[in-house]
């Protein structure tokens, strides 16, 4: 049978890749892209990209994104994850919540896999619905209203929750509703 000819690299073709995502790319889209391992070792080399960590390369000369690391973690994810509990509220900018751990939530099917769970990262298992995300940089993240049902539901401080809830309410995020789901949540868990 034969061989589909190889892709011949190119540099645009990654760099749109990496654009979205403050600069990185995977293996996988610098395959798409025609950079085969070979390739990416020579680039590592002469220092045109950086290897951020297994499978995840950075574009050198690429502007520093406010939130690269979890950049990282979000392509070590598949893409499939989404930031929540309090790093979702850190990103909304609601409370002074500052999290220990990165708060990363991957499709509930994934439960069962054996993960190399990244250092400094807490993993939750629960599928996030399209309308309960938004994008924060170049990363999804849950909703002011999913962010605040998680962290009720995970017993975050009552304290930085009642801060969170009413700056969400302030800044017209959530509505009276949303404030009875969230305390229903808290008080159900």
């Amino acid at each position: 049978m034969p061989r589909a000819p190889a892709l011949s690299p190119s540099w645009d073709r990654l760099f749109e890749a990496a654009v979205g995502q403050d600069g990185q790319f995977t293996t996988k889209q610098a395959a798409d892209a025609g950079y085969y391992p070979q390739l990416l070792l020579k680039y590592l080399k002469n220092g045109r990209i950086t290897r951020v960590r297994r499978g995840v390369y950075r574009i050198v000369h690429f502007p520093a994104g406010e939130h690269e690391d979890l950049a990282t973690l979000w392509l070590w994810s598949e893409k499939k994850g989404v930031f929540s509990h309090e790093t979702a509220l850190m990103l909304h900018d609601l409370s002074d919540a500052l999290p220990r751990k990165v708060h990363l939530t991957l499709p509930a099917s994934w439960a069962k896999r054996r993960l190399r769970v990244p250092k400094g990262v807490l993993v939750h298992h629960d599928d996030v619905l399209r309308n309960e995300l938004v994008d924060v940089g170049a990363v999804p993240v849950t909703n002011v209203r999913r962010t605040l049902i998680d962290c009720a539901g995970a017993h975050v401080s009552p304290e930085i929750l009642e801060v969170a809830i009413k700056q969400a309410q302030a800044r017209g995020l959530i509505n009276k509703p949303d404030v009875k789901a969230i305390r229903a949540r808290g008080s159900a868990a």
